[in-house]
């Protein structure tokens, strides 16, 4: 085809000197298309000087004007419009090849073929320099990585230097991007990057594409489904998104994400690299003025700028977010549900529903709630008790059953229950609760009298009566022993400590007698 002429290469070998017969051999071409050029180019009376910085293209249009130019049969699409309707959710060219079709045979004008239909798109975007919609949908998804990079910050009373790690998120469609750092890496502040990022962005999308990182995914087989962390899965289910790992070893399944991951390696942590921050709010501040000037920084082959193709195509297409913000909290895994339809966390005792009772729960701690979860569903919720508290119980009545008169071991239980042992046990008991503060902290005094379910009440009884013989403040450190060794069936103390309120010691004949 004479289209193939290389036209400008033979006008710059031409200017340097170069005969006919050399610069054929030198191209690999016919002389007679040398000879061709050469006399169009002398008829035109063009030279290589006013070409040289002319695309080929326009070079050869020049030369030889109409040459090689075909119009299509076919009617075209208006290629913007097409464009346009691709970064709508669902809209695929296949549809709109549809579309076409039906108006070209309404006006009885003919059409191409989805292939052709196809190839003309691709052409119309490498000609404007577009991004192609086909793989980008608008307010589909969000691609979140760390980045590589740390930052510093420095204690400007101590000195002491610790790291700064950058979470980046960003919209693949308007690449609208989010920075935030963190002190760690850790499971809570991944979870809690991830909520100042649904803030920043104002929305959430269906689809979350996150790395292959344990504080996300715990597995990801080539075949099977892939496991996801508990805590990361609940917090996207709260922002109704599903998490989709990209495939192990593929930067491109997330390749936005990749590029912002550079850009704020490069802008952030290159540009800042001799500057040191005091604290993690002053690095905060930083990062998010680079974020506005980042996302208000005009495109390059593109009109707007990622602000304002996110403010005016993106923004309205995002899921609203729901009413409260995601709180992370803490998961333990394996606690067992008591007779008494209470489960332990921090000293203390939260209620489960009674048809629970001897099974085992996962508690998930916030801040200032409790949540009892039992095989991915959440039975019931408590207000945490204070940090300071012990032997405290949270009960919701309708956890419990209604013929199950339980009720919480309070001052007033513990001491009709030391009467009823006895006189010397309710002395025990009662100097008990007056060494605490308060009477929630009197746990000790409902341990002592548990010791009578193993011991019996008489056994019980005896013990307080030798304890308050030997310290004027009896602990159950010093009545527990005396069971143990039998020392309230001889009616005597074996051997006490040199200052009588220390402890027990155990004779001779107790440890004698322990490999009998």
């Amino acid at each position: 085809m004479v289209r193939k002429i290389k036209a400008k290469a033979i006008l710059r070998l031409n200017d340097q000197g170069l005969s006919g017969r050399a610069i054929a051999r030198s191209l690999g071409i016919a002389r007679q298309s040398v000879a061709e050029v050469l006399a169009a180019s002398a008829a035109a009376g063009i030279a290589y000087p006013d070409v040289e910085t002319k695309p080929d293209d326009e070079v050869y249009s020049m030369l030889f004007p109409g040459r090689g130019e075909r119009e299509s049969v076919y009617e075209q699409p208006d290629w913007a419009r097409v464009h346009r309707e691709l970064a709508r959710v669902g809209v695929t060219l296949r549809i709109l090849h549809g579309e076409y079709a039906d108006e070209c045979a309404a006006a009885g004008r003919p059409r191409m073929g989805y292939d052709r239909f196809c190839k003309q798109y691709a052409a119309y975007v490498a000609r404007t320099g577009v991004t192609s919609r086909v793989e980008h949908k608008a307010g589909r998804t969000i691609e979140v990585d760390w980045a590589g990079k740390t930052m510093r910050i420095v204690d400007p009373v101590t000195g002491d230097v610790s790291k700064a790690y950058l979470f980046v998120a960003v919209l693949p469609f308007s690449r609208y991007a989010f920075v935030e750092p963190t002190l760690d890496m850790g499971q809570n502040a991944w979870l809690r990057c991830h909520v100042a990022m649904y803030e920043w962005f104002g929305g959430s999308t269906p689809r979350l594409v996150c790395d292959n990182l344990k504080t996300g995914v715990i597995s990801h087989p080539r075949d099977g489904e892939v496991v996801l962390n508990d805590a990361y899965r609940s917090m996207a289910e709260h922002y109704s998104a599903a998490v989709i790992p990209g495939r192990v070893r593929r930067p491109k399944d997330k390749p936005s994400a990749e590029n912002t991951v550079w850009h704020a390696t490069m802008a952030l942590a290159g540009a800042m690299r001799d500057r040191a921050f005091a604290s993690l709010d002053e690095l905060r501040g930083a990062v998010r003025g680079w974020l506005d000037e980042y996302n208000s920084r005009p495109f390059q082959k593109r009109d707007g700028s990622r602000r304002s193709v996110f403010e005016s195509d993106e923004r309205p297409l995002l899921i609203p977010l729901p009413g409260t913000a995601y709180e992370v909290a803490d998961w333990i895994y394996g606690r067992k549900v008591q007779s008494n339809c209470h489960v332990a966390y921090a000293r203390n005792w939260y209620s489960v529903p009674y048809a629970y009772a001897g099974t085992v729960v996962d508690l998930r701690v916030g801040s200032d709630t409790l949540e009892v979860w039992h095989k991915g569903s959440r039975l019931c919720t408590h207000r945490l008790l204070p940090a300071t508290a012990a032997n405290r119980y949270s009960t919701n009545e309708t956890d419990l059953p209604g013929k199950a008169g339980w009720r919480q071991w309070d001052r007033e239980r513990c001491e009709r229950w030391a009467k009823r042992v006895g006189p010397d046990c309710a002395d025990v008991v009662g100097r008990l609760f007056a060494a605490q503060r308060f009477d929630d902290q009197g746990g000790a005094a409902l341990a002592v009298l548990r010791l009578s379910r193993r011991y019996s009440e008489r056994r019980l009884e005896n013990a307080c009566s030798l304890a308050l013989q030997s310290v004027a403040s009896p602990r159950y450190s010093h009545i527990r022993p005396i069971l143990e060794t039998g020392q309230d069936m001889t009616g005597g103390l074996t051997e006490t400590s040199d200052d009588g309120a220390g402890g027990w010691v155990r004779g001779g004949d107790y440890y004698a007698n322990m490999g009998r």
